[in-house]
């Protein structure tokens, strides 16, 4: 089996390798320009993965990898304009750097490279792969639109919120690891299991990204702490603490949303979390999203080394520290 850190190097050198047009110059420098940022290609990995998984041949799955990777960081563009987000990954923004129309533009043409580069898959499981990269597509910007409708509602339920995070986020995990066994020549049984695997890690994933938002080392954690509960997001555990708060504590939390002192805010919400074990019950949550995933990848009838790369890999993503 290939280790991680080989097919990421392989995938770096096919990204490396991609030759755009150059004119119009403005229109495809921000595509190279995104691709290079990096990243940890979690998903084109899982996918190469998934592919080694089920014996298939990783050259042959590169296509389908790229493919991934090209949809993911113009989603990424357009997220960046919807956010109004200065930086990404430490650099600016392309539509910072390059203004939002051309952004707008370069974003859909890495639509149109992502469905080029699926389609350079074997002729033999192009439909079923673009059948799944597509629907992978739709469902990450059926998530999207949720999580900005959610933004505008005070009834979002718990079940409404887990289902968006698969959509925006765990399906793309899902169906890059689908893709990985269509390549590799899986059946429909075991590519949807793997698929399941994928789709509940990235659930559990998004889960514990709610947990250390709170309570993570920002050193450790990457990113600034208790940002969700300064822009009042409805992450699993807001959600969970309104389910669960008394009427009496109902005012302390309320007030909280229009209070501009960040740092009384993220203390007074973060005692209510502690008062009702949110940090535990959320864990819990997780936890059970990770056994599905688990289970999912039990299913699948291969030898178990064959499987030891993908779940160190996973652990791995589930061990970030608070």
């Amino acid at each position: 089996m290939h280790s991680p850190t080989t097919l990421l190097k392989l995938i770096e050198q096919s990204i490396n390798d991609i030759s755009y047009p150059t004119y119009p110059s403005s229109l495809y420098e921000p595509i190279s320009y995104i691709m290079s940022l990096g990243g940890k290609r979690i998903r084109p990995t899982m996918l190469l993965m998934a592919t080694d998984l089920f014996s298939g041949d990783i050259q042959k799955a590169i296509p389908a990898a790229l493919a991934i990777e090209t949809f993911h960081n113009f989603t990424l563009i357009h997220d960046d304009i919807m956010d109004n987000a200065p930086l990404r990954r430490g650099r600016q923004t392309v539509h910072e750097k390059w203004g939002t129309n051309t952004a707008i533009l370069s974003g859909d043409v890495m639509m149109v490279e992502a469905n080029k580069h699926i389609t350079r898959v074997e002729l033999a499981v192009l439909k079923p792969a673009l059948d799944t990269f597509n629907a992978t597509a739709q469902g990450v910007c059926e998530g999207q639109q949720l999580d900005m409708e959610f933004e505008n509602r005070d009834d979002v339920s718990i079940e409404e919120y887990i289902d968006m995070i698969r959509l925006k986020t765990a399906v793309l995990l899902g169906g890059a690891m689908k893709l990985g066994a269509i390549v590799a020549g899986a059946n429909d049984q075991e590519a949807d299991h793997i698929y399941d695997f994928g789709e509940n890690l990235g659930i559990a994933f998004q889960l514990q990204d709610d947990i250390l938002d709170v309570f993570g080392d920002p050193e450790k954690f990457g990113k600034q702490i208790a940002g969700d509960i300064i822009a009042n997001k409805k992450t699993f555990l807001l959600l969970k603490l309104q389910e669960l708060v008394s009427p009496e504590d109902n005012p302390k939390l309320t007030q909280q949303f229009s209070n501009k002192d960040f740092e009384k805010k993220i203390q007074q919400v973060t005692r209510l979390y502690g008062n009702y074990k949110i940090r535990e019950l959320a864990t819990s949550e997780m936890k059970v999203y990770l056994d599905k995933a688990f289970k999912a990848l039990n299913n699948i009838q291969v030898p178990e080394s064959q499987k030891t790369e993908i779940i160190r890999l996973a652990r791995q993503l589930m061990n970030r520290e608070y």
